[in-house]
């Protein structure tokens, strides 16, 4: 039999797993389990046999790697890629430039009313995507947005930001707007996290406000911007919300814009499930590849700065 003591000492070992049981088990339900069964998926495709008519006359067979080939060829998914590399190119550096600035503001001596300040920045996060697009979609039409009613009395031109170029930057303004106070307090708690000591000797030795930002804030906060810019590289790639809500907008906007709408208009709309499940892996090993890369020259370059 075993003594108290040591089902005492087994309890205790068992607790963590314990803990960790129910977060397992969600991990496994709706992460793990759909993950695995679009994989499968992705590998199966439905064959009609005669003219598709009877119970047996539709069944589930091996594809191979047939989705994934109809994938590399398709061009729609393909120029939905390039479009969402042109929405990043302007998103990502914009975001985390203004997240930035705004920390580096918040972090000043001089500031005023910072609590007020940093929840402003901050409340556009707050506001769930589609109602935040909906609301700039109305702003960005003509009929009922009051900025077109002011240009209209200044006689100044009257841009039509849902059409053609100015659609990159339309839907790059929402997501700036949205994401930069979330990288924002990212940020600004890195920043607070530097101690008082370094500002101070900085200042005997007769540093300015605008070289310490530059010389010991931003350096210092490089950890936390390689963190902001990891999440954004990840939000950029699974752009839907935005050109999904504008789409009634606009003509501009098809059911293919981005790699994500593409693969919720085959899945949905044309019911091949199959080939959805083959763009979405191949979505999230490129998503994968980029962050792998990304992090891992990250990580080279701070070794490297730590050698010399």
């Amino acid at each position: 039999m075993t003594s108290p003591a040591g089902r005492k000492s087994y309890g205790v070992k068992g607790a963590p797993y314990g803990f960790l049981l129910p977060a397992t088990i969600l991990f496994a339900l709706f992460f793990a389990l759909p993950i695995g069964y679009a994989v499968f998926l992705s590998f199966r495709k439905a064959h009609v046999s005669g003219l598709g008519l009877g119970a047996n006359a539709r069944s589930e067979v091996w594809a191979g790697v047939q989705n994934y080939t109809e994938a590399f060829r398709d061009s729609e998914l393909l120029q939905g890629a390039l479009r969402v590399l042109g929405y990043g190119c302007i998103v990502v550096p914009v975001m985390l430039g203004l997240a930035l600035l705004f920390a580096l503001m918040l972090d000043s001596e001089k500031v005023r009313l910072a609590p007020f300040t940093r929840l402003a920045i901050f409340l556009p996060y707050a506001i769930p995507g589609v109602v935040a697009a909906l609301l700039w979609g109305f702003l960005y039409l003509p009929d009922v947005s009051p900025f077109y009613y002011v240009l209209d009395r200044l006689h100044l031109p009257q841009p039509n930001l849902l059409d053609g170029g100015p659609l990159y930057l339309a839907l790059s303004n929402i997501a700036v707007w949205g994401g930069t106070g979330f990288n924002m307090i990212v940020i600004y708690t890195s920043l607070k996290s530097i101690p008082a000591e370094v500002y101070e000797a900085a200042k005997l030795d007769g540093a300015t406000p605008l070289q310490i930002a530059l010389k010991i804030k931003i350096p210092m906060v490089a950890p936390s911007l390689v963190l902001t810019f990891f999440f954004s590289i990840i939000a950029t790639l699974q752009v839907f919300n935005e050109p999904t809500t504008l789409k009634p907008l606009t003509n501009s906007v098809n059911t293919s814009w981005s790699p994500l709408m593409k693969v919720y208009q085959d899945a949905f709309h044309r019911n091949d499930i199959y080939s959805a499940a083959a763009e979405a892996v191949l979505i999230a090993l490129v998503t994968l590849l980029l962050s792998f890369g990304f992090l891992r020259a990250a990580n080279r370059r701070n070794r490297q700065e730590e050698a010399r």
